[in-house]
């Protein structure tokens, strides 16, 4: 009697494997698909204007300058009403008005510089008070 032949079970391709079984560990991660960007697309027909980048807006300093007559409860009182500077903040800039002529009383854009000069010198002229505020770039 011939002997049958012995059955034996193929062995299973790595691609047949089931997805459950995971990546292989050897392999490296793939890397997801690139999306091209817009310059490269030259098949649009669409001709992208490049825009100019914006500048950081140019900021001004609102300056108290010293005088013989403007008192220095006002100067106080209008650092507190107009600029929002606490009792201590108002009475140290107005002592640096005081003993170097000038003081910073805050740094903004210039259209909020402008309007603050305004204001103070408008509230100093209905007080009788010769005060200069100006509004120099940084």
């Amino acid at each position: 009697m011939s002997k049958a032949p012995e059955s034996r079970p193929a062995a299973a391709p790595a691609d047949l494997l089931s997805p459950l079984a995971g990546p292989d560990p050897k392999d490296p991660p793939k890397a997801p698909p690139r999306t091209p960007r817009r310059d490269e697309e030259h098949e649009t027909g669409i001709d992208v204007q490049e825009r100019p980048k914006t500048n950081v807006p140019r900021r001004y300093r609102v300056i108290f300058h010293n005088d013989d007559y403007t008192t220095m409860e006002f100067v106080i009182e209008a650092l507190i009403r107009f600029f929002h500077k606490t009792q201590a903040e108002a009475t140290h800039v107005m002592l640096t008005v005081h003993k170097k002529g000038s003081g910073v009383a805050g740094i903004y854009t210039r259209d909020i510089a402008e309007t603050k000069v305004e204001e103070v010198m408008k509230h100093a002229r209905e007080s009788g008070m010769p005060l200069l505020v100006t509004a120099e770039p940084e």
